[in-house]
Formats: C-alpha cells, structure tokens, sequence
C-alpha cells in the first residue's frame, strides 16, 4: 500500500464514519467478508486478497476504497479472534439488525464472492461452517428483498433523488 493511503487510513480510523462516503455500506460489506474469514480458525492472508479484488470491482477500480475495505475487514477479523467485544453471534446478530434498519443492504450480500475464500480453508469443519453461514446469508438476502421489496424501492428512490 502506498504511504499516502496508509497515512490517511490512520487519520480516517478515528473519524471514518465522518470523511468515508457511503462509510455504512463499506462496514456493512466489511462485515460480510468478516463474518467468513473468521469462521475459519486460521485464515490466511490471501483471504484478504479476495476481499481487495472484490472491493475493485465494487468499487470500480477505486484502490483507496478497496483498501479500506480490506483493512476494516481486517480489523474486524482482529477482533473476533482477540475477542474484543466482538464475536461470531453479534457479528451475525449486527448483519440482522443493519438489514433491518437497511434492508437495500441486503442487495450487497454477494455470495459468489464469498465463495474464494472457504476455498483456502483446509480443515473441514471450518469450511462446513463457512459454508452454513453462506447458505444463511442467502436465505437471509432472499428473505428481506422478498419482505422489505416496498422500503427498499422506496429508499433507492429517496438515494436517487439526492444525486
């Protein structure tokens, strides 16, 4: 990573939610990738990887973004294995409660690209529980874009008209 960027990551980690456009979308993802990658009981750096490939391509080929992406992951992932104040549960319980407030964030949950990293997962519980948790972030997008289809319209709507 480029000096420049590491240095305005370090400011940005104190006032993300204040400088990062669209920062509840970017965590929100960042959860996502997290929740997989710290399922796994030693992931591994290319995991990462993934997430900055797939952050350029969200992100059309923005690296600054993609990065943050990957470094909130990161963070996120640091903390679920440091046990933080974070876990696997609240992590999923924070998904549930986001998509609920959010429900146009369902349509961010993209589980194709999910898929690369349980690939680099070698013990096989950990790549059962993996993929469990995909099979339950599918069900749960299917679920609120069918329930929340009028909200979601209507907020896409109200994001339209401001830009």
């Amino acid at each position: 990573m480029r000096l420049s960027f590491r240095l305005k990551h370090y400011f940005f980690s104190a006032f993300r939610e204040f400088f990062v456009h669209h920062h509840g979308s970017l965590e929100f993802r960042a959860k996502i990738f997290a929740l997989i990658i710290a399922s796994n009981d030693k992931p591994s750096v290319e995991s990462y990887v993934i997430v900055k490939k797939n952050g350029l391509e969200i992100y059309n080929n923005d690296e600054d973004r993609a990065n943050l992406l990957m470094i909130s992951t990161k963070e996120m992932v640091k903390k679920v294995q440091d046990n933080n104040g974070l876990d696997i549960d609240t992590l999923v319980s924070n998904i549930q409660k986001e998509l609920k407030i959010i429900p146009r964030y369902a349509k961010k949950i993209d589980v194709e690209s999910l898929k690369p990293i349980i690939a680099l997962t070698h013990d096989r519980d950990s790549s059962d529980y993996q993929n469990n948790i995909i099979e339950f972030l599918s069900k749960l997008k299917k679920e609120t874009l069918q329930d929340k289809k009028t909200q979601i319209k209507k907020d896409e709507e109200k994001l339209d008209s401001r830009y």
